[in-house]
């Protein structure tokens, strides 16, 4: 069951495409907070976004363009112009599809199914690391557990894909921090603890216990 977070204004457009979405198996939800896009993003960690493209306070591109420093989540540019150029620069500022206004609901809907297939094809096993039960995609950088996505920063995405990709094999906080920080010269091995830690605890509250198991003074696996 995917989530689809609709970034819409138009309240009366925005519950239309929720209502039908859900009607279709989704799990959808429209954004509120129109100034704090990225916020509302990671506490919903959606799987695809619908992004109108005339928005209050910063436009779709703007909010593209950040969400791209984050996420590969695909995005669908909606907009009430049909010309050209904003289908060009829906896909220069890193969108992945667009449909103008007013669109069929069930065209909508087709393009959302093939833009998730492409996006999640999970018989597509390059993109994925999979251990105990849990399945990191490597193209948007998330993890599925049980059915829930868990968004990962860049650093958390670094180590779970180290350990996952070597699981059985302890790895060494230098190598760690080498990954991480392309050096392991002048890096508070604090810091790594505390990227671990944080870690640990996105798990946890997905009901990953003991993912990651710590090597007193050597390092870290995932078994």
């Amino acid at each position: 069951m995917y989530r689809i977070w609709i970034v819409e204004d138009d309240a009366v457009i925005a519950r239309v495409l929720r209502e039908h979405l859900a009607q279709w198996g989704y799990i959808a939800q429209c954004a509120q907070d129109f100034e704090h896009i990225l916020e509302e993003m990671e506490s919903f960690a959606p799987q695809l976004i619908l992004l109108d493209i005339s928005l209050p306070f910063f436009n779709g591109y703007h909010w593209c363009t950040e969400i791209r420093k984050r996420s590969n989540v695909p995005i669908l540019f909606l907009s009430s112009a049909s010309d050209h150029m904003n289908a060009v620069m829906a896909m220069q500022m890193g969108g992945d599809d667009f449909i103008a206004k007013p669109f069929d609901l069930m065209v909508l809907t087709a393009k959302i199914q093939a833009l998730l297939r492409r996006s999640y094809d999970f018989s597509t096993a390059a993109n994925l690391v999979s251990c105990g039960g849990a399945v990191l995609n490597l193209d948007d950088a998330t993890l599925l557990y049980d059915n829930t996505r868990i968004s990962l920063s860049r650093n958390e995405y670094k180590i779970l894909r180290l350990l996952m990709e070597n699981r059985g094999r302890i790895i060494a906080r230098d190598a760690i921090m080498e990954a991480l920080w392309e050096s392991d010269s002048f890096v508070d091995e604090n810091t790594l603890s505390v990227n671990v830690n944080r870690l640990r605890k996105k798990l946890e509250q997905a009901g990953l216990h003991d993912f990651i198991h710590t090597k007193k003074g050597v390092g870290y696996l995932v078994e």
